[in-house]
């Protein structure tokens, strides 16, 4: 964690002006628009490297990725930007280490600075800009730029769900940029990837070949997958407004679920960041798990797979050095031993050269079940798709069981959460869902949206942003409280933290235009506690 804000100073507002035309007015461009250990703009232009360098730029800033120039991996700005806001938020992991600059932080609902500036930093920088220098070098119309745009959407779509309005539709256009309000933002959204899919089933028809193989660390240039991506990404995007806006959520979902293209549905078509001979990193999960050990399985997770005896908890995790068994630790903890939950929790199941998934066919199966459940879209039975989504999720982990599992009408997560190293035992039957597996269609519709979104939050881990956002939308799975609610001000006690406060780059650099946009929250200030559009149910 040491160096990790190093690069972080230079960033500010200024940057989102993203557009080659203004580059004079800034000596930075250059760093924003190329990762300084890819090729240079001369080398792109000379072998013809233009559109694909951009490209896999764009690939390995959705969850940064890669190596420094010291050949160091990422972790640490993974870290920031990942695991110290979407996954500890979600539950999915707690934080075990200490911090010289700080005593209480994004685990404690008390969010830090440098932290939650460092996510929209990166993905204006990451995405947005690459992105842009697409749009500058394509055609309307080119596969590259609807393959492009289906990233951006993907990767801006975790930016506003961090945070809420951003500035999105006048990226480009000028020096200072004015926010978006997240409705808007989604609507772009919905549009982009309509023709993003229009224009890749088009080429897709016609000719059929693989497109910019040699830059798709995703799918290789297969445009069929990538069809099958965008519609999955059109129908995650659809869900998340469904309480806020159903009619809206209705079309967009329908156009998703109906195109011709389908939705991704086994593990081969798996949205997954590939490594290869071309492309390598060293994998910030493990990098931040095992070579820092700053990170350990969570209680809510505990609660969970040990109640379950879920066979994914050894596919998920490490089990503890201490007994062998799986243990988490609670969220939000101070004066932690970090050596101590080292040997006594769990770490994150992670190997160096894994690959960096972005989304599975549980996610589809799971977003269908509440499609059926709520709007009565989709061909088969709700029963059908919750099932299918728990089975796609083993066969993705390679673990079995899937039959037994789900057959399973007893086994409850634990009502108590027990601390691997102090021994103190906590009451939690009221914060963690207390359903089994199996389906009961009998159930009250409540009860069975409870039970889809309980197997859906343990099928998306590791992605603990998406998992966040779903919580934070239907109130559902319950989960472990953080240990003490006294360390911040924003968030009501017991309650679930609603976002991350806008950059303090962006009130120094885009001042009027981030304090207009904090009119567009509704009215509750730029807090930790304030919802966000969507989050209108819990």
């Amino acid at each position: 964690m040491k160096h990790i804000f190093e690069h972080k100073t230079f960033i500010a507002g200024a940057f989102l002006a993203g557009s080659l035309l203004l580059s004079s007015c800034t000596g930075q461009f250059e760093k924003w628009n190329i990762n300084p250990n890819e090729v240079t703009p001369d080398q792109m232009e000379y072998d013809n490297l233009n559109t694909g360098a951009y490209f896999t730029q764009m690939q390995r800033g959705v969850f940064i990725v890669g190596r420094g120039a010291d050949g160091v991996g990422l972790g640490g700005e993974y870290q920031v930007t990942e695991m110290l806001t979407g996954d500890i938020f979600a539950s999915f992991i707690a934080n075990i280490n200490t911090y010289s600059y700080t005593t209480y932080h994004n685990d404690h609902y008390a969010l830090y600075r440098d932290w939650y500036n460092a996510p929209w930093a990166d993905a204006y920088t990451n995405v947005m800009q690459p992105w842009n220098s697409i749009v500058e070098k394509t055609e309307e119309g080119s596969p590259a730029r609807a393959m492009a745009t289906i990233v951006k959407v993907l990767g801006m779509s975790r930016i506003t769900d961090m945070y809420g309005p951003i500035p999105y539709s006048k990226f480009g256009t000028a020096i200072q940029v004015a926010y978006d309000s997240q409705k808007d933002v989604y609507y772009q959204f919905f549009d982009e990837l309509d023709d993003a899919i229009e224009v890749l089933t088009d080429y897709n028809t016609s000719n059929g070949n693989n497109y910019m193989e040699d830059y798709d660390y995703i799918y290789s240039g297969n445009v069929s997958k990538w069809i099958k991506f965008a519609n999955t990404l059109r129908l995650r995007l659809a869900m998340r407004i469904s309480y806020v806006d159903q009619s809206k959520a209705e079309t967009e979902a329908s156009a998703a679920i109906n195109h011709s293209g389908g939705l991704i549905s086994t593990t081969d078509d798996a949205a997954i960041l590939h490594q290869n001979t071309a492309f390598t990193f060293i994998n910030p999960i493990w990098e931040v798990s095992e070579s820092f050990q700053d990170m350990r399985m969570s209680a809510t997770m505990d609660c969970y797979l040990n109640g379950y005896n879920d066979p994914r908890i050894s596919a998920y995790f490490r089990t503890a050095t201490y007994d062998g068994a799986y243990h988490g630790v609670r969220n939000g903890m101070t004066d932690i031993s970090k050596d101590s939950y080292i040997v006594t929790a769990s770490g994150m199941n992670f190997e160096e050269d894994d690959d960096m998934q972005w989304m599975d066919a549980a996610e589809a199966y799971f977003l269908l079940a509440e499609a059926k459940l709520r709007l009565g879209l989709g061909s088969e039975s709700v029963q059908s798709y919750y099932e299918q989504g728990v089975r796609a999720s083993f066969s993705a982990e390679g673990v079995s069981g899937a039959d037994a599992y789900l057959a399973d009408d007893t086994s409850l997560p634990l009502n108590t959460y027990t601390d691997p190293t102090t021994s103190r035992s906590t009451n939690v039957v009221n914060y963690v869902s207390q359903l089994p597996v199996a389906w009961n269609d009998n159930a009250s519709t409540a009860e069975k949206m409870e039970r889809i979104m309980i197997q859906k939050w343990i099928a998306l881990y590791p992605d603990g942003q998406e998992a966040w956002s779903e919580m934070r939308r239907t109130g559902y799975p319950g989960f472990v409280r953080i240990n003490s609610y006294n360390y911040q001000t924003e968030v009501a006690s017991n309650e679930l933290i609603s976002r991350l406060k806008f950059p303090t780059t962006e009130y120094s650099d885009n001042s009027a235009n981030t304090q207009a946009a904090v009119s567009l929250l509704g009215g509750n200030g730029d807090t930790a506690g304030t919802r966000l559009w969507w989050d209108v149910n819990r």
